[in-house]
């Protein structure tokens, strides 16, 4: 995402860059494959007149009003109908026109600078503003919905979200908006937590069936004071009543565990809230919920600081499975089958059940507490087969106080900087345990001891990265840590992130290039030291690519750290009703040499392994270090143009032809523009360079100086001190690239499908922006050489990618490439081996040649790629085997392995 940011930083054109800028933004910021799918740009909408909205998300009814960068949102434009109107009103006689069924809940409108959110159910609200750098999955993950099957805990789960949040916005509009601070919405949330708690409570037999029901409706002339009177008395021991209590009231047993102790303040409560609760609420089957899924989706819908982001969130079953699961789950799993299986089963199971009550777990970054609480439920299903074996299937019954549970929930421990996640995460415990102990009861007859609350402090709210977490547990008192941190990166951090990454990683090279999920493999890993700790963490696929693995990785690993297991790029589900992907790693990890097998699971499935090294590959630890040169004697790559223009001097074909019309003396001065998607699809912009005119020349073409003025104003209102630097030369572009002759172009982003990066050449007529890497005074033996599976095979490993799509690095893939003449020592065989390449690399191109109707994108794709393209890099890839000497039954792995093995000789020498 911080890629993202930097790429549309100080850039963007209304006409030209409305739809790269979306289809980047949902390909890159939601993972969302052919993002074309999901938005329709011009669509046509009748109103006196006809006219076009910009960009329209069907799934959502999203209506999108997009603007130049140069743009005021808040100034009003005259329309084509003579009407003055801002980009906000512009885009609602849009939605005012479309049919009821398409009319979505929001509005956005942009300028490429920031995005403003307007919600349609609360149009007088002033919108939520996300500049670039707050664009994030989590905070436009309502943009597009993907429907999915769900299971039926799951949809229980979701639709218990649904009834939390509308109680939460009826109770929030009773609040004075001066009285909406911190502590009032603090009130507001915890006021939804007892509802909800209460509610199970009499839908799970911790209290009598519809006793808080019945309760609300008795007092509902004075609902109000009958929530307070009710939390004092769940919040007091019965011996501490007032013996005078009405009946009602103190039939409620005593709660505890803080649920209801912290006093809170109340809006005035009426007839809609009640009958929210009693008639809608009530009758709903709380005691259903998964609370593993239900706790995540009552915090991201209901906690403040998350609640503007317009979705409900939660980590999917299946993907904290892919943590737990090889990190402990597999192995507790396999002892219980065994004990099960033993000639002395009754002895071996107790055992095992005393081990299970002996595991500690932390999450040190633990949210409303679903990986706790998913971990505490499969537990518990253990040690229910436990019971079960023990009594060998019959139920029996336990004498006196006894119990039979020895697994606990104070076994388990969190740390959480928001404080409404963690009472959350509280009860999203205290209800599954509740929940399994109804389901021991079918196995055996027992004291229940469920109520009242066990007050365990585990679950603590500090900045995870701040504090010492053996303030929370001692290390040799843990068993696991496991989690999914955030992660954000570097671009796109607050300051006080900004700050944790300083003060952990001092003296760390680049620190300020690390996401900040990285702080958490520090702070476990040197918890872990000298420990038997197992550790296993989610983050971005990103961690173990490019810079960061010989930055970041290689000091941990040098000091002992040791990969366990993996799970390589995957797609984290994460959404409920608004389901976006982020492309992900677990990486699971220990201090003390770890165990000796290894599993990489790769697309899901599992594969032994017997080394895992920072790459996640099955290979000896390997580490590439970015160079500014290359490492050999080959042409040097550069960037294309950078001209931060706010796409000023950047024309569409039907612009440009407008332009010259008006001013035909510019023509000369227009060249074709190609970016990575230019390129890839063959659709050229054109681009008007007047770096090298006179002021005279200018000036006697109005509408060019009207350009030069207008960019010169953009970069001075830019908050960029460098780019305001600019304004002083506003015919000129930031990143200036003009070679002569022909040269390669290599796209920067590329889809992760493809099995090779389409590359080219271009020549001097036409201009490249910073979206191509470019090569000059290469020839078509360079071509054939990085147009090779071996230089594909070293580029999946070394490069970075957004999502699931390649990011070409020029300081790690191409400069530190080894080259095959490096690997030839006979000056003969040295020019044959040129000769083939250089042969085989124009048959490439010859075969582009035979489609000349075909864009790049179209000939590589996989399933359409003509079969003479197809031969021709077959032949290619052999050719340049050959001159390595490379057997043409290695694998990608091998051939990665023997380069990294000739760049370690490379640099040594």
């Amino acid at each position: 995402m911080s890629n993202f940011s930097q790429r549309w930083r100080d850039n963007g054109n209304e006409l030209s860059d409305t739809s790269s800028f979306w289809l980047e933004l949902l390909h890159e910021v939601l993972g969302l494959d052919n993002p074309t799918r999901y938005i329709i740009f011009q669509k046509r909408v009748e109103l006196k007149h006809v006219s076009f909205i910009d960009a329209f998300i069907p799934s959502t009814g999203i209506i999108i009003e997009q603007k130049s960068s140069d743009v005021d949102l808040d100034k009003p434009q005259t329309q084509s109908d003579g009407n003055t109107l801002t980009p906000f009103e512009q885009a609602k006689r849009y939605r005012d026109w479309l049919p009821a069924p398409e009319q979505g809940r929001y509005i956005i409108v942009c300028n490429f600078r920031e995005l403003r959110i307007h919600d349609m159910n609360t149009p007088k609200a002033p919108p939520i503003v996300l500049t670039l750098e707050d664009i994030s999955l989590r905070t436009l993950a309502f943009l597009v919905k993907v429907e999915r099957e769900y299971s039926r805990e799951e949809q229980i789960s979701i639709e218990a979200g649904e009834h939390a949040a509308k109680l939460y916005d009826s109770l929030l509009a009773r609040y004075s908006r001066h009285d909406r601070d911190a502590d009032t919405l603090h009130s507001l949330n915890i006021f939804c937590v007892r509802i909800v708690f209460l509610l199970y409570a009499e839908k799970a037999g911790i209290f009598k069936p519809f006793q808080f029901r019945d309760y609300l409706k008795a007092h509902a002339d004075s609902p109000r004071n009958a929530f307070i009177e009710l939390f004092k008395v769940l919040a007091t021991e019965p011996e501490k009543r007032d013996p005078y209590l009405d009946d009602d009231l103190a039939a409620f047993p005593y709660i505890n565990g803080g649920l209801f102790e912290s006093s809170i303040t109340l809006p005035k409560i009426d007839g809609e809230i009640v009958s929210i609760i009693i008639d809608e609420m009530s009758p709903f089957t709380w005691h259903e919920i998964n609370p593993t899924i239900f706790g995540a989706l009552f915090e991201s819908t209901l906690n403040p600081e998350t609640r503007r982001e317009a979705g409900m969130h939660y980590t999917s079953l299946e993907n904290i499975h892919k943590v737990i699961d090889p990190l402990f789950l597999d192995s507790l799993t396999a002892k219980l089958n065994a004990a099960l299986a033993s000639p002395n089963k009754r002895r071996d199971l107790m055992r095992f059940q005393d081990e299970l009550a002996g595991l500690t777990f932390l999450d040190p970054a633990c949210g409303s507490g679903n990986f706790l609480t998913e971990t505490y439920l499969s537990l518990r299903k253990l040690e229910n087969r436990i019971i079960e074996g023990i009594s060998g299937g019959q139920r029996y019954f336990v004498q006196g106080d006894l119990s039979p549970i020895k697994v606990h929930i104070s076994q388990f421990y969190g740390i959480e900087y928001n404080g409404f996640a963690v009472a959350v995460a509280k009860t999203a415990l205290w209800i599954a345990e509740h929940q399994m102990m109804k389901e021991t009861r079918k196995l055996a007859e027992f004291h229940d001891d469920f109520i009242p609350l066990k007050s365990y402090s585990n679950i603590t709210k500090a900045n995870a990265i701040r504090i010492d977490w053996r303030d929370i547990i001692q290390p040799e008192r843990l068993s696991y840590i496991m989690g999914n941190p955030p992660y954000r990166g570097a671009r796109i951090m607050q300051q006080e992130q900004k700050e944790d990454i300083t003060a952990l990683f001092t003296g760390w090279g680049k620190p300020g290039d690390f996401d900040y999920v990285c702080c958490w493999y520090r702070k476990a890993y040197e918890f872990m030291k000298g420990t038997h700790i197992r550790a296993a963490l989610v983050s971005t696929n990103s961690i173990n690519q490019g810079d960061t693995v010989s930055i970041f990785w290689k000091r941990l690993v040098d000091d002992g750290l040791t990969f366990d297991f993996a799970h390589t790029a995957f797609i984290w589900n994460s959404e409920a009703k608004e389901k976006a992907h982020v492309h992900c790693a677990v990486v699971g990890f220990s201090a003390d040499g770890g165990s000796a097998g290894k599993t990489l699971y790769v697309g899901g499935k599992a594969r032994a392994a017997k080394h895992i090294n920072a790459y996640l590959l099955d290979a000896p630890d390997w580490w590439i270090f970015s160079r500014t040169l290359p490492l050999c004697d080959v042409p040097v790559m550069r960037i294309g143009n950078k001209p931060i223009d706010g796409g000023l001097y950047l024309f569409t074909q039907e612009q440009y032809e407008e332009f010259i019309r008006i001013e035909p003396e510019a023509e000369k001065y227009f060249h074709l523009w190609y970016g990575g998607q230019e390129f890839l699809y063959n659709t050229p912009r054109m681009c008007l360079y007047l770096g090298n005119c006179t002021p005279h020349q200018i000036k006697m073409m109005p509408e060019c100086y009207k350009r030069v003025e207008a960019v010169r104003k953009y970069r001075l209102a830019s908050k960029s001190k460098p780019t305001q630097k600019l304004a002083e030369t506003p015919t000129r572009f930031h990143v200036e690239t003009f070679p002569k002759g022909s040269y390669i172009v290599v796209p920067e982003i590329t889809s992760g499908e493809r099995i090779y990066i389409p590359m080219g050449f271009l020549d001097d007529s036409v201009m490249c922006s910073n979206k191509l890497k470019i090569i000059p005074d290469a020839t078509l033996y360079h071509f054939g050489v990085l147009e090779s599976l071996t230089h594909m095979a070293w580029m999946r490993v070394v490069t970075g990618r957004f999502g699931s799509s390649y990011s070409y690095s020029s300081s790690l893939v191409y400069n530190c490439f080894v080259w095959p003449q490096t690997t030839i020592d006979c000056s003969l065989s040295r020019d044959k081996h040129i000769a083939r390449i250089t042969e085989t690399a124009q048959s490439i191109l010859d075969a582009r040649a035979k489609y000349p109707d075909s864009s790049l994108a179209e000939l590589y794709d996989e399933t359409l790629m003509p079969v003479e393209l197809r031969r021709a890099h077959r032949d290619n890839d052999e050719a340049v085997r050959e001159a390595y000497g490379f057997p043409k039954t290695w694998s990608e792995l091998e051939t990665v392995g023997r380069l990294v093995e000739l760049y370690e000789a490379a640099c040594l020498g």
